[in-house]
């Protein structure tokens, strides 16, 4: 009998998540708090649940991947949440990409209750999560992944063992940095190009076979060049995540320079309003054009 697996949260990359588990023959009992997200799932065969107690009742396993400490802490510590209602045994896989001392924090309440918890979020962004090709950053004992690989494999090409609890959490946001920190630089590299009258696709052609080309330089600069800012990962989501990694880095003691003026770029870009689009959309701040934005936060005759 497939396991039966409850998924909280089909935002842009839980959705095609939790679908793919349903092609791989599990049995998803999803919750999102936007109830009509659930219904493309639905229509797919999962069962769509009122509150995140309803999608854990049963369940061997449970996937999460929200926006932040804050809703991790009401999904899983809240008392209509996992911990609180999942049975003892029940395997708490959390995707969302949080800090690791909320991580260990929900770790240890699990515990308690006779629950297992990894912390793996992913590398990828929507294409990634639609074609199973994430890779999961798993942190938590080595005896628990071995159960969720089969739950993972459904949804992604591979899981890397980081480490103890919070290991997934503290690489991703390591991995978040290097990966704001590059559209900042690219944002700010195509800004000058253009601006000097280099022929865009030239300039496209030349980064992507130069030292810094990267599957972020060849999906980003497309979108950067057709102003298609529509978002695989948000400006703020990223932000966040850039924020995170600088309270890790004062935890551990370590500077972080280039992290904090990457970070106000991506707070200027925010508080520009231009937190929904793509982290691509960066450039509009590093080029000045937000200044001529429409009401969507991208200039006008060019949205996303």
């Amino acid at each position: 009998m497939p396991a039966t697996i409850a998924f909280i949260g089909l935002g842009a990359m839980g959705a095609p998540m939790a679908a793919n588990l349903l092609d791989a023959g599990f049995t998803v009992r999803a919750f999102n708090r936007s109830p009509g997200k659930a219904k493309p799932l639905a229509d797919k065969g999962a069962t769509v649940c009122a509150s995140v107690a309803q999608a854990v009742t049963g369940a061997d396993f449970v996937v999460s991947i929200v926006a932040d400490d804050e809703a991790t802490r009401q999904v899983m510590l809240g008392a209509d949440g996992v911990v609180a209602n999942a049975a003892p045994g029940t395997v708490i896989i959390d995707s969302s990409t949080n800090t690791p001392t909320m991580v260990r924090e929900v770790a240890e309440a699990a515990r308690a209750r006779g629950i297992e918890h990894l912390d793996a979020p992913v590398s990828g962004s929507v294409p990634q999560s639609r074609n199973r090709e994430l890779v999961f950053m798993v942190g938590g004992e080595a005896g628990t992944l071995e159960k969720a690989k089969p739950v993972l494999a459904a949804m992604g090409k591979m899981q890397v063992h980081c480490g103890g609890s919070g290991a997934g959490a503290t690489i991703k946001l390591v991995n978040n940095m290097l990966s704001g920190s590059l559209n900042a630089a690219l944002a700010e590299a195509l800004s000058v190009a253009i601006a000097a009258g280099v022929d865009p696709e030239a300039a496209q052609q030349v980064l992507n076979e130069g030292a810094a080309g990267s599957r972020l330089t060849r999906n980003k600069i497309p979108k950067i060049l057709s102003r298609d800012f529509t978002p695989q990962f948000q400006i703020g989501l990223m932000e966040k995540d850039l924020r995170y990694f600088l309270a890790l880095a004062q935890q551990v003691d370590r500077p972080a320079p280039i992290t904090s003026l990457v970070r106000s770029q991506f707070q200027a870009a925010r508080r520009a309003g231009l937190g929904s689009l793509d982290v691509s959309g960066v450039y509009l701040q590093a080029s000045g054009e937000i200044a001529q934005k429409g009401d969507a936060g991208v200039p006008a005759g060019k949205a996303g």
